[in-house]
């Protein structure tokens, strides 16, 4: 039986500015007081891990020991079959120190120039932790199509490229309200919410 979420306070392990409002925005209908890493502070541990849940659960772990407060953590990322699970796990790396995905995703479309299968998906990780080392991690998964040139501004990361199924539009094309009721953070957090939450 996962454990409730019943403390007011809760830490968004991330200094990813579009994450972390895209994780304030869902928690909105319950009643927590949100902060994030970048807010208070707190240094991004190094993601050691072999998958996008030991990252997810590595970063929550950290927030809430330093913080003392529930933490929860967001390990996320495209993956790509035809490079064989490229760029996984390593999708932010991709980007660099200072976050430009534009040359990620110009070195997606290089290595995509001749493969003929442009399926893609993401995965998003979800590890809720405790400051006494409890932790509850949930996956979700959003599939989709790689598309090139990179269409639409109002996503972040990878969006420009990625056109989920069922949709002739990008992540980037969507009102951010259409692209987080069926993203894969979406998925993770329903999961998440289910175990974990109680409505208001």
């Amino acid at each position: 039986m996962a454990r409730r979420f019943s403390s007011g306070k809760l830490v968004i392990a991330s200094h990813n500015a579009g994450k972390v409002r895209e994780l304030a925005e869902l928690l909105a209908p319950f009643d927590v007081a949100v902060t994030s890493s970048a807010e208070l502070g707190l240094v991004e541990p190094e993601e050691t891990g072999a998958t996008f849940e030991a990252n997810a659960e590595l970063k929550a772990t950290e927030a809430a020991n330093v913080s003392g407060m529930p933490a929860l953590a967001d390990d996320s990322g495209l993956v790509v079959p035809a490079l064989d699970g490229a760029p996984g796990i390593n999708s932010a790396r991709w980007a660099g120190p200072g976050r430009d995905f534009r040359p990620a995703i110009a070195r997606i479309e290089r290595e995509m120039r001749h493969k003929h299968d442009h399926q893609a998906f993401f995965v998003c990780v979800l590890s809720l932790a405790w400051p006494d080392g409890h932790i509850e991690s949930f996956e979700g998964r959003a599939e989709g199509m790689l598309v090139f040139p990179p269409r639409g501004a109002k996503g972040f990361g990878y969006d420009p490229i990625f056109q989920p199924t069922g949709y002739q539009i990008t992540y980037a094309e969507m009102e951010p309200a259409a692209k987080l009721a069926i993203n894969h953070r979406a998925d993770a957090f329903k999961k998440l919410i289910a175990a974990c939450f109680a409505a208001t």
